[in-house]
């Protein structure tokens, strides 16, 4: 950045939404010398947040897991961390491309698809499944009592300072993170404190990025940051993200450990489809289940990416779904006096 700042370099990418509105603000960006091009994708958001180890009895009851993502106070999180107004939340995994589920209720081909599955489907598949909202402040208490109410359902009770069952076991889970990872260190910090207002017996672990390789290869972790970037071509890679098989398989990318045929009954409609209405209606099916199944602790995602550059640097005014993706810079970029 300081190359760039000092012309030695004549483009940067910026990542950081809120160094991109306060660190862009030196002489040769006042001056018109340095341009900051914001560009615009209708990319998948991909999913992007903490996710929760479905094959440990704690994680089992999706009441659990909903309660876990209503005392994430993501609203107060993004302010703090991203400035501003802060980013868009990822709302599901296809979200913010023509693949991702509709609001409200599956209606059409999507509807048909998951009615065999009617009876094993979470809550919000079918009918529709929104994230919880909070209400923007620190103490978030609407949102807590909501997640306690939840996790009472699900066999919890807050007994002096402690959520704990019948048996007397108290709840509580580690939080597992690579050296390094300072926001997610921020991040996490805020969410603990809220579990712990909620009775949770919650730690957060750092250990150095081998450890961190071989605990998640191994599935040794109860929550853990966890990101997966999706394309418009979904393909065979989703029965490795998302399958029974993968979710056995050590050092497989399905981390949750999900079983659901539904989502593997989906994968392959959209991989048989042979029209684009029955391929969209497959992933947007497969969308939901991922959605309502409640597994990942969803943060933000970026809409658009930030390129600062040269003013001498052009590129081309209509652009493609993929937005900066490979194939723009500096593919079609081009210099000009």
């Amino acid at each position: 950045f300081e190359a760039f700042k000092a012309g030695i370099l004549n483009t940067m990418r910026e990542t950081n939404a809120q160094k991109w509105d306060t660190a862009y603000d030196y002489p040769a960006v006042q001056s018109g010398d340095v341009v900051k091009s914001t560009i615009p994708h209708q990319r998948p958001s991909g999913m992007w947040g903490l996710v929760m180890n479905t094959r440990l009895e704690k994680f089992r009851d999706w009441r659990v897991r909903e309660a876990l993502i209503t005392a994430f106070n993501y609203e107060f999180i993004n302010q703090t961390v991203n400035g501003g107004d802060g980013l868009p939340r990822a709302a599901s995994y296809f979200s913010n491309s023509v693949l991702g589920y509709e609001p409200g209720p599956a209606n059409g081909k999507v509807a048909a698809l998951l009615e065999p599955f009617a009876s094993d489907l979470l809550p919000g598949t079918i009918d529709g499944y929104t994230l919880p909202a909070g209400d923007g402040t620190e103490r978030n208490r609407r949102n807590l009592r909501t997640a306690l109410a939840l996790m009472e359902e699900a066999g919890w009770t807050l007994l002096d300072g402690a959520l704990k069952n019948a048996a007397g076991d108290t709840f509580g889970f580690e939080i597992l993170l690579a050296a390094g990872s300072n926001e997610w260190s921020q991040i996490t910090d805020i969410y603990a404190a809220a579990l712990e207002r909620m009775g949770i017996d919650v730690s957060i672990r750092t250990v150095d990025s081998a450890e961190y390789k071989e605990r998640t290869t191994a599935f040794d972790f109860e929550m853990t940051d966890y990101g997966r970037g999706l394309s418009l071509s979904p393909g065979t890679e989703q029965n490795l993200y998302w399958g029974s098989e993968a979710a056995e398989t050590e050092g497989s990318r399905n981390l949750m450990g999900m079983k659901s045929p539904a989502a593997e009954a989906m994968i392959a409609a959209l991989l048989t489809s042979t029209s684009q209405d029955d391929f969209l209606a497959a992933t947007r099916a497969l969308d939901r289940i991922l959605t309502a199944g409640r597994y990942v602790i969803p943060i933000w995602y970026n809409p658009v990416s930030r390129i600062a550059h040269a003013k001498e640097l052009k590129y081309p005014e209509s652009l493609p779904m993929y937005g900066d993706w490979i194939g723009f810079q500096p593919d079609i970029w081009w210099y000009e006096e």
